[in-house]
C-alpha cells in the first residue's frame, strides 16, 4: 500500500514538473521579444552607467595659492607708509582706477585720492607709474 502511494505521488510530482516546464516554455515563447528587449535595456543601461562614470570623471581643480608680495618692512616704517596706503599702492600696481580701488577697499573716492597723494608725497613722486617704479626700487613692492 505504501508503495502504491509512493508511486502515485512520484508520478503526480513528475507530471507537475512537466506541466510547469510546458507552461514556462509557453510563456517564454509568447513573450520572447519583451524578454529580449528587457535584457538589451539592462545591458545598455549598464554600459551607459559605466561610460558615464568613466568619461565624466574630472580631475580635481588645481589649488592656486597667491603668494603675498614680499615687503621691506623696515623701509615701509622708515618712509611712514601706513597699511592702507600700502594696500592702495598694491591696487595701483594692478592698474585699477581710483574708483575701482575705492570699491575694492570699501572707502570713498576722496579717501583713495588722499591716500594716493600722501603716498606720492612719501615716495617723492608725482604720478602712478613713478610711484610704482620708486616702490620697486626701494623694495617696498616685489619686482615681477
Amino acid at each position: 500500500m505504501r508503495k502504491t502511494y509512493f508511486l502515485y505521488g512520484l508520478g503526480l510530482g513528475l507530471l507537475l514538473i512537466v506541466l510547469k516546464l510546458i507552461e514556462y516554455q509557453f510563456l517564454v515563447r509568447m513573450h520572447i521579444f519583451e524578454i529580449y528587449g528587457g535584457l538589451i535595456a539592462v545591458l545598455f543601461m549598464g554600459i551607459g552607467i559605466w561610460a558615464g562614470l568613466k568619461f565624466t570623471h574630472k580631475a580635481p581643480a588645481p589649488i592656486i595659492v597667491q603668494v603675498p608680495p614680499a615687503f621691506d618692512e623696515n623701509k615701509i616704517k622708515e618712509l611712514g607708509i601706513s597699511k592702507r596706503e600700502l594696500e592702495v599702492l598694491e591696487l595701483i600696481t594692478q592698474g585699477l582706477t581710483n574708483q575701482e580701488i575705492a570699491d575694492k577697499l570699501f572707502v570713498s573716492l576722496n579717501t583713495v585720492k588722499t591716500h594716493s597723494a600722501r603716498l606720492f608725497e612719501k615716495l617723492d613722486v608725482n604720478s602712478r607709474t613713478k610711484a610704482i617704479n620708486r616702490a620697486k626700487e626701494l623694495g617696498i613692492l616685489r619686482v615681477n
